[in-house]
């Protein structure tokens, strides 16, 4: 057993998805997403149609769980960060204002505001089900076994063995401006590759940062201002003006990004 931290991540061989979409129907039913919205979904290449045989590339997809999330970065309360005991990245929704700040600071458009909840959601890799000692619904459910996951520290497990067997062709799909440090890999020629954005960090956070005094960030602490600045932000803009539905057809509609 590896002495490192622990660091859950998917491990997905794209070339065997097939599109059925069951991933995005067992997640949806696991972790009651709103209808409307989702925590993952199946992007699509653009088929070479001037080629003998074009063909289509599936790449399914969801939160990064990153080793550098900008989403945490960009929370001002706290409530997004990352889980030092197996390195998902969470969302404490008793501390989650729904302020929206995380939502354009993913690249990935991962993040989307609960239409029920007025707070930030997105995959967790279904931690209750980890608790029960189950895999993600969406690792149980595919049929072509696409999806391998777990800890990548860990060198006896599956997702730790399949990274060092296919060490010469391991893909991370990033934006060359944020790079996250992803915890989805890819194996092989997987496509998209170019639908991940730069991440928008908000303004009152970057200016906040810069212009506290730092003793005054140290005694009354930042994520405490940041509350008040959000919330005097919402008295004066109002809520609901960065809500972000994922479209129902749910496959690409909810990252900006868009398809290769």
């Amino acid at each position: 057993m590896s002495t490192k931290q622990a660091q859950l991540a998917m491990v997905i061989d794209s070339s065997m998805c097939i599109d059925c979409k069951g991933c995005m129907a067992s997640c949806k039913i696991a972790n009651d997403s709103p209808e409307g919205q989702w925590r993952n979904w199946v992007k699509h290449s653009v088929p070479d149609f001037t080629a003998r045989f074009p063909k289509i590339h599936f790449q399914p997809g969801g939160c990064m769980h990153c080793d550098n999330p900008t989403c945490v970065q960009a929370c001002p309360t706290g409530a997004t960060y990352k889980d030092k005991k197996d390195g998902t990245v969470h969302i404490d929704s008793s501390l989650c204002i729904g302020c929206g700040n995380c939502i354009p600071a993913c690249p990935y458009d991962a993040r989307f505001r609960n239409i029920l909840t007025k707070k930030a959601d997105k995959c967790n890799f279904c931690a209750e089900r980890r608790e029960q000692g189950l895999m993600p619904a969406c690792v149980d459910t595919c049929p072509t076994k696409a999806r391998v996951f777990g800890d990548i520290n860990d060198p006896e497990s599956e997702a730790s063995r399949l990274l060092a067997k296919n060490a010469d062709r391991l893909v991370r799909v990033v934006n060359a401006k944020t790079d996250t440090k992803p915890n989805m890999i890819y194996l092989g020629e997987t496509a998209p590759l170019n639908w991940p954005v730069e991440a928008k960090m908000p303004t009152a956070m970057v200016a906040l940062t810069s212009v506290v005094n730092p003793l005054v960030r140290t005694v009354v602490g930042l994520s405490g201002i940041g509350v008040a600045v959000m919330l005097v932000r919402q008295l004066i803009a109002g809520s609901g003006s960065e809500d972000d539905v994922h479209d129902e057809s749910g496959t690409d509609s909810q990252n900006k990004g868009g398809d290769a």
